[in-house]
């Protein structure tokens, strides 16, 4: 740098941009940033208003160095941090460079030349241009974090690493140091703190590891003007407990020693001008659910496990199923590296599978920590403990309080749990902000509404202090009352609207759901609160068809209420209605759901509740088609629709014309199926109403669309029907509800067959089967099983075929429903007569056909096939006596075709099973 630019300043405004004493300054107090930070500026102000190409800001900033963009970023906004109001100056040209706004005047400033800078005094065996000690062994996982550290060093003088006890804070800053000591001249320090009891002897403490000889009182401003400008790298190390004075010292050292860059970690951000906090990340952990190997070990908090377990056993080589506890530990020990180590040491001695059956009281199992450790990073509790005892009383109090929250919570949960204690939003809102600061309570950013949430590690400790203090009770009631005032509508048996944002803050509080309804059902409880809930959550649990759980959480809650109640009776309905429904999915007792949806619709009739008699209705109709009896699925379809009109709105009358459209086509009605069906696609959902959509299970246009394909079909309206099976797979490719979904399979999978695409069938089929077993709804997978033997049958797969349907009936048979019976006995009959069972082959049609007529009250739909696959049959016997009794089938075949105006009478009703 020459003479004359070692006291050239550039102004605009209130800003001076000094080359000489390298100072961004605003009315002439400096701005403390990075020296990277810095020569950005200068680039920009040296190219006046000129475009500054990134390559060449980078080369000019970085010269001879390897920088990816992310690093200019981070720079670029310490810049703007640094201009406050003036952030915009620094002006973006997206995808090409960066130029500064403003009329920036150079100055050639008299008396303005480089400040002295004293040298630093250091006592006899001073330390070398560091003290920072080697890390015994490699940090693993951590290698983007220390890169986005270092950009941070270089771009400010003040960075804060913060995060809960464990985290890993100070390895990660010494090992994004250690590559930085090159740019800085004078070296760099690290100043432990951990040990300090008085807050006052921080700066002789940072005095002492430098190597300061002062005299008098050693003060933060003492310290500050014996470093003066030297170019020094501070790491102030465990700061939490003496905050206030790490804060004091850090912002004297910004305004007095311009070229000290000072790192801090800390379980508390230091809350200073200047400052950049990083929130230091867990490990990445696995997501529940994966069990393969591959995929487990690609993740960092696994790979710490293994490589510390293995340090302490060589022999340690961990297989599938330890690789899969592997990761639930390290998902439940929240990917923090302190905890996992404590957890890989007890594995090296008790091995995974203790360890991970251990894990419920992991403050007793983890306390293996190194020897040569601090105490209070020698077990998990002791770490925890030593940021407690900072706590004040009242962030102590609403922390154990918040602990009963599972799921997360919102400022108004955190309020309610609250109730008793005299703290008001404001105040609870001040203490949720404390503890964030202080890496107690962490933000939770899956959604956009403001919510928070406890690591499990810190949850645990915390509701052991809630024991302690025998709170827990106090705060599960004002828990779980919070959630049944939130989710039950405000006059008991009236169906609430739930808009999508409705609906989505119902499945996230789903833990807290749960948690709410164990502590009510407890002996410690109150059951009057669970009922209440369970009520309004049956709709949430059913739309994530999570029907196993909904039927257990019904049944619960109906054995816990008092029969003969007259203020009960809508309860005992709905929760009849939702029980019913799980039952039907997961193929639980028939009879049962049955009784349940008849003394539910009564209970409707008596209190004229027209909603509810439709959703009873709508059950009994899907009941009375998986056990063949479409004559009363045709009355009950036919009573919805009444009850729709007399409602009069869209949504109704979409549901309503479903099940007519279903019913028809059982009965071969397929002209009148196609004129219901048509009259729903032209309704379009209502929007706003998601309860009544899960009710019903109205909004599927895709399910809809491959039913209207088959009433097509069967008329001969081919291309009609095959431009409509085209337009329901489209509509497939958004269906996220899996209920909907298997319905919407189902239908598909049995045009597909139809029309002759085989490789459509074959591949939905198989999605339907994945699709249910992740839901457990057994019925749908039944049903998916017989659609996959109907098909290898069709390809003349038979064997293969009959194995996969006799495996389906004999379902059908152990729970006592019969999913579309004729049908596939009459395929069943096929896959026999294509091994020579002929004999066989005609028993199973003449079941086939006895459960046809009982069913339809006369013929039904898939009586034509029947009798034609009979046909067959008869003629493979090869018996002249038999030819007429063959010709006699086809005759009726062709009869019962032209009566229900079926040109292809064999397609089948992809709506045979509504949900």
């Amino acid at each position: 740098m020459s003479e004359a630019s070692a006291n050239l300043v550039y102004a605009c405004e209130q800003w001076e941009i000094d080359l000489g004493r390298r100072e961004l300054r605003s009315r002439g107090i400096p701005v403390p940033f990075g020296g990277r930070a810095f020569e950005i500026v200068k680039v920009l102000v040296q190219s006046a208003t000129e475009l500054v190409t990134k390559d060449h800001m980078m080369e000019r900033v970085w010269p001879g160095a390897i920088v990816g963009e992310g690093t200019l970023h981070v720079h670029i906004s310490a810049v703007r941090k640094a201009l406050g109001p003036d952030r915009g100056l620094p002006k973006t040209a997206s995808g090409r460079g960066y130029r500064l706004l403003g009329s920036w005047t150079p100055q050639q400033r008299e008396g303005t030349a480089p400040p002295v800078y004293s040298p630093l005094t250091r006592t006899s065996g001073a330390p070398p241009a560091n003290n920072l000690l080697p890390l015994i062994t490699r940090l693993i996982g951590r290698t983007a974090a220390a890169q986005f550290v270092r950009d941070l060093v270089s771009a400010y003088r003040v960075v804060t690493l913060t995060g809960p006890g464990g985290i890993g804070k100070t390895s990660l800053a010494i090992e994004a140091v250690r590559y930085l000591l090159p740019d800085f001249e004078d070296g760099g320090w690290i100043v432990e703190l951990a040990s300090l009891s008085d807050p006052g002897l921080v700066p002789s403490t940072v005095a002492s590891t430098l190597g300061l000889k002062l005299a008098g009182e050693i003060s933060a401003d003492s310290v500050a003007r014996a470093v003066g400008g030297r170019h020094l790298l501070l790491v102030l190390d465990n700061c939490e407990h003496v905050i206030d004075a790490v804060a004091n010292l850090a912002e004297t050292f910004t305004r007095l020693c311009p070229r000290t860059t000072i790192v801090a970690t800390s379980r508390e951000v230091l809350r200073i001008d200047g400052e950049s906090v990083y929130r230091v990340p867990p490990l990445d952990v696995p997501a529940p659910g994966q069990a393969a190997p591959d995929y487990i070990l690609q993740y960092s908090a696994v790979e710490l496990f293994i490589a510390r377990t293995k340090a302490l056993n060589a022999g340690f080589s961990p297989h599938a199923e330890d690789l899969a506890s592997i990761a639930t530990i390290c998902r439940r020990l929240d990917g923090i590296p302190l905890a996992i180590e404590f957890a890989a040491a007890r594995a090296a001695v008790l091995g995974v599978q203790l360890v991970a059956a251990g894990l419920r009281d992991r403050f007793a199992l983890l306390t293996a920590g190194r020897r040569t450790a601090l105490p209070r990073q020698r077990t998990l509790r002791a770490t925890l403990d030593w940021s407690h005892e900072l706590l004040p009383e009242t962030e102590r109090w609403l922390l154990r309080r918040l602990a009963v929250f599972p799921g997360g919570f919102t400022i108004d949960a955190a309020v309610a749990v609250m109730t008793d204690t005299g703290f008001d939003a404001s105040a609870v809102l001040d203490g949720i902000a404390n503890l964030i600061a202080k890496s107690w309570v962490a933000l939770d950013k899956s959604g956009a509404a403001a919510r928070w949430t406890l690591l499990e590690t810190i949850r645990a400790y915390a509701l052991e202090k809630l024991v302690e203090h025998a709170e827990a009770g106090i705060a599960a009631e004002h828990h779980a009352l919070y959630f049944r005032d939130l989710f039950t509508p405000q006059a008991r048996g009236a169906r609430s609207s739930l808009s999508d944002e409705d609906l989505a803050r119902h499945v996230r509080e789903i833990d807290n759901v749960r948690a709410a309804l164990d502590w009510s059902f407890s002996s410690a409880g109150d059951q009057a609160i669970g009922i209440d809930l369970t009520v309004a959550y049956a709709p949430v649990w059913r739309h994530l068809s999570q029907m196993s759980e909904c039927s257990e959480r019904c049944e619960r809650a109906l054995l816990s209420l008092e029969p003969h109640v007259t203020a009960n009776m809508p309860l005992r309905m709905e929760l009849q209605i939702n029980l019913a429904s799980a039952i039907f999915i997961t193929m639980g007792s028939p009879e049962q759901a049955k009784a349940l949806l008849i003394e539910a619709l009564a209970t409707a009739d008596a209190l004229n509740d027209l909603n509810a008699q439709a959703g009873a209705l709508s059950m009994l109709i899907s009941i009375y088609f998986s056990r063949g009896e479409y004559g009363r699925a045709q009355i009950a379809a036919e009573r919805i629709e009444q009850i729709a009109h007399r409602i009069g709105d869209p949504i109704h009358l979409r549901f309503a014309y479903q099940q007519m459209a279903a019913t028809l086509l059982t009965r071969g009605r397929s002209r009148e199926a196609q004129q219901y069906l048509e009259r729903v696609l032209r309704f379009s959902a209502a929007s706003g109403d998601r309860r009544d959509a899960i009710y019903y299970n109205s909004n599927d246009h895709a399910a809809d669309r491959a039913t209207l394909a088959a009433a097509l079909w069967m008329q001969g309206f081919t291309d009609q029907a095959l431009n409509e099976a085209r337009l329901s797979l489209k509509e497939l490719q958004g269906a996220d509800h899996p209920l909907l979904l298997c319905r919407t399979l189902y239908g598909i999978s049995r045009m597909s067959k139809m029309t002759g695409d085989f490789a459509t069938a074959d591949r939905e089929i198989a999605r339907l089967i994945e699709v249910a077993k992740g839901s457990n709804a057994h019925l749908w997978e039944t049903a998916a099983h017989f659609l996959k033997g109907k098909l290898l049958v069709e390809r003349g797969e038979f064997a293969q075929g009959l194995l996969v349907l006799r495996d389906a009936f004999e379902t059908c048979d152990r729970t006592g429903w019969h999913i579309s019976y004729e049908e596939y006995k009459g395929a069943l009959a096929l896959g026999l007569a294509g091994i020579g069972r002929l004999d066989e082959a005609l028993i199973a049609l003449d079941d086939a056909m006895a459960a046809d007529r009982k069913g339809a009250g006369g013929r039904g739909w898939y009586a034509p096939e029947l009798f034609r696959i009979k046909g067959e049959v008869l003629l493979q016997q090869a018996a002249d006596q038999l030819v007429l009794a063959a010709e006699d089938c086809f005759t009726q075949a062709a009869q019962m075709v032209r009566e229900q105006g079926a040109l292809f009478g064999s397609c089948g009703s992809p709506s045979a099973l509504p949900v």
